[in-house]
This record gives C-alpha cells, structure tokens and sequence, in this order.
C-alpha cells in the first residue's frame, strides 16, 4: 500500500469532489460548457495539469518501494523533469487531455488501493469508478480528440449536459453516503 487512505476516506473525496463539480456544472450552465469546449486545446490548463502530474509523480517515484527496481529510481527522478520539458516543447495538440489523462490515472490508483483486501459489496462503487477513470485516462492519452469529441455530445443540448451532472452529483450523494454508512 503506498498511500494509507481507508476506504472511508477515499470515498468520501471521491463523493465530495463530484458532487462539486456536478454541483458547479449543473449551476454555471452556460460558463462550464464554454470552458469546457476550449479545455482540450488549452495550453495554460495543460501545463497546470502536467506539472501536478510531475510533482505526483515524482512524490511517487522517490517514496515507494521498488523491489528490485530500486536501481532504477534515480534515472527516473531525472527522467520525469525531461520528460515534463520535452512534451511541453513538442506536445501541442491536446496537451491538457493528454495531461488530463495521467491524471485520471494517477487518482485512479488511491481509490483501488483503499478498496484492497475489502470484502464489502459496497466497495465496487468507488473501484468501478476507478475504473471508468483508468479506461478514461488510457484513451484519453491515446486518442486525445475523443474528449473532444466526449465533451461536444454531452454540451450539444442542454439536457444532455444537466443530465450528465445529476448524474455526476448523485454518485457523488451515493459514495458519501456509502462513506458514513458503510466503509
């Protein structure tokens, strides 16, 4: 276990931050979808990104048992800041979904290790939305234009796009009250 948060604990973040942002979707109706559309193709929001994407990384790199790869962590910890430079000069297109993506999988990762070795039926809410983050992130570092094209569907009508944060906003409701009752 690398990051020592109960189950408790990561749904209730999980829950919090949803309801959050499907709270403030369903609110600045207009707004949201504007940024949202320019997202994928902002520079500014794909730097901020990769660089918590960096710093998260490296946390994780210089913290965590390796094994036998334990030879390996320095060369990784020089690799990461390169590697951060190298696709802010080369990376253009789609930055900020790509950036994005890793970051769907690093959180992914807190949610699964807080589920281990839990035996509650309730604990697959937070591991299938972990899930859903990882399938997410992988295609959304691969295949960045499809959250473009993810985003364009869901904020082509309105109810579309409040149907999406209700949705985000009661699963949200669902792990925080999972999180008092039953982790």
């Amino acid at each position: 276990m690398i990051y020592h948060f109960s189950l408790q604990l990561a749904g209730l973040v999980t829950g919090l931050i949803l309801c959050l942002l499907g709270a403030l979707g369903f609110a600045m109706n207009a707004s949201a979808r504007n940024f949202m559309a320019a997202f994928p193709r902002s520079r500014t929001a794909g730097i901020v990104i990769l660089a918590l994407d960096l710093v998260w990384s490296f946390w994780l790199i210089s913290t965590m048992e390796m094994g036998e790869f334990s030879a390996f962590r320095r060369p990784f910890l020089v690799i990461l800041p390169v590697g951060f430079f190298l696709t802010l000069r080369f990376v253009d297109e789609f930055l900020a979904v790509r950036a994005l993506g890793i970051l769907a999988l690093l959180v992914a990762e807190p949610m699964l290790d807080a589920a281990f070795f839990r035996y509650e039926p309730s604990r697959l809410v937070l591991t299938v939305f972990a899930y859903v983050l990882i399938v997410l992130g992988l295609t959304w570092v691969m295949v960045p234009y499809k959250l473009r094209d993810q985003l364009n569907w869901f904020s082509k009508t309105t109810a579309r796009w409040r149907g999406v944060n209700v949705f985000g906003f009661i699963y949200g409701v669902a792990l925080i009250a999972l999180a008092f009752t039953r982790y």
